[in-house]
């Protein structure tokens, strides 16, 4: 029922039984509550007023009633009508004030977060770029998740991770983390390298955060943050001609699109940035090939902890066979020679977490699909290699 009857059909109603029950009057009191339910409903001021007229004009139908015995009850009723026809268009201005100050506020977050966590490129180097992102706090585009991917003279670099927490504390490490990725990706000509200045830059935030929430006496602030805060993430380097190389601290393991999409063998990742010293400790780069054609997933633990109503796992492996046979059989579709859609694989684990998750999911989920360019063959074997050796 559209909100506009609502107060129409209340006056409707208390004027039925007013003129239908022998002691009609006892109910004449519920019409001064009609601007009111109109304010309730989120009518505008004019509707409000609109409303109480309504209400006035059954009142002053029973002032005309010969055969109405007493007008008192109904001048009182009338009375209180123009009290809260004042009192709730009072309140509706206030709540269109402040409605228009909510949009103006949502306007500048919605600014703000997309300031943080930017719209991916459509292409980087010799791969095309998709990615999802749901934030498990409702209303907000931003979380404890954070992804990038830059077309850099080093090749295509990819960043993804999650920031232990949630909450502002939480966007402030993404900020910090990002914010220095996208320097030192460009600067950079090594992993490690960029490993080092993203541990730097998560110390440093995590030291001012806690010099302003416990300074210290006499003004020396405290050295060493005083909870022990650390983020996963995966460091991802692409060359055109498919060659990746992956650094993997704490961070579920990448995807390989292939004719038998499963997760990339990569060995085992290191402690999560913020538990260990990356300049004393060797950081071995994963890596490998991608052939034309093909891709990677790279995601956040939100999509593989997603649970449904019962408790159960999200099925990743079965969902991105699924998201890739949907999504190959449209490139077939569409003629000879047609590449991968990757963004119509991200669209599809996006829709399929959320279907099991019915809509909430607990955590942050971030999923990034990169694919390389060129015409997918026949299926190749998954290789992975490690190597602390750093490219020149």
């Amino acid at each position: 029922m559209p909100w506009a009857l609502v107060p129409a059909v209340w006056v409707a109603v208390m004027g039925v039984l007013t003129w239908q029950l022998s002691e009609g009057a006892d109910v004449l009191p519920a019409l001064a509550v009609t601007p009111a339910v109109a304010g309730a409903a989120g009518a505008r001021r004019r509707w409000v007023f609109g409303s109480g007229l309504l209400a006035l004009g059954v009142l002053g139908a029973e002032l005309a009633d010969d055969a109405f015995d007493g007008f008192g009850p109904v001048l009182g009723a009338a009375a209180t009508v123009v009290a809260v026809i004042a009192a709730a268009m009072w309140t509706a201005r206030r709540r269109s004030l402040l409605c228009d100050e909510l949009d103006r506020t949502r306007e500048i977050a919605v600014a703000a977060q997309q300031v943080l966590l930017r719209p991916l490129p459509r292409r980087a180097g010799g791969w095309t770029v998709a990615g999802e992102y749901v934030s498990a706090s409702r209303g907000a585009h931003v979380g404890g998740d954070f992804y990038e991917v830059l077309a850099t003279p080093f090749g295509v670099r990819a960043l993804i991770g999650d920031a232990r927490g949630h909450g502002l504390p939480a966007i402030g490490m993404v900020a910090a983390l990002l914010g220095s990725f996208r320097e030192a990706a460009y600067q950079e000509p090594e992993l490690s390298g960029v490993l080092r200045r993203l541990d730097g830059s998560l110390r440093r935030h995590l030291r001012e955060r806690t010099r302003g929430e416990h300074p210290a006496a006499g003004g020396v602030p405290p050295q060493d943050p005083v909870a022990e805060e650390f983020a996963t993430l995966q460091l991802v380097e692409l060359a055109d001609d498919g060659a990746y190389r992956i650094v993997n601290c704490g961070h579920p393991q990448p995807y390989l699109l292939d004719a038998a999409p499963g997760p990339l063998p990569i060995g085992e990742p290191l402690p999560p940035l913020g538990l260990f010293d990356p300049a004393r400790t060797a950081a071995p780069a994963a890596t490998g090939h991608v052939p034309p054609g093909d891709g990677l997933l790279l995601c956040t633990d939100g999509m593989q902890d997603a649970r449904d109503a019962e408790g159960a796992f999200f099925p990743l492996a079965d969902a991105l066979a699924d998201a890739l046979a949907a999504a190959l059989a449209a490139a077939a579709d569409a003629g000879p020679g047609a590449p991968l859609s990757g963004r119509a694989v991200a669209a599809d684990l996006r829709a399929a977490v959320l279907r099991h998750a019915d809509d909430r999911p607990a955590d942050d989920v971030a999923l990034l699909v990169l694919v390389r360019d060129g015409v997918r063959s026949a299926a190749r074997p998954r290789t992975a290699a490690l190597s602390g050796v750093p490219r020149r």
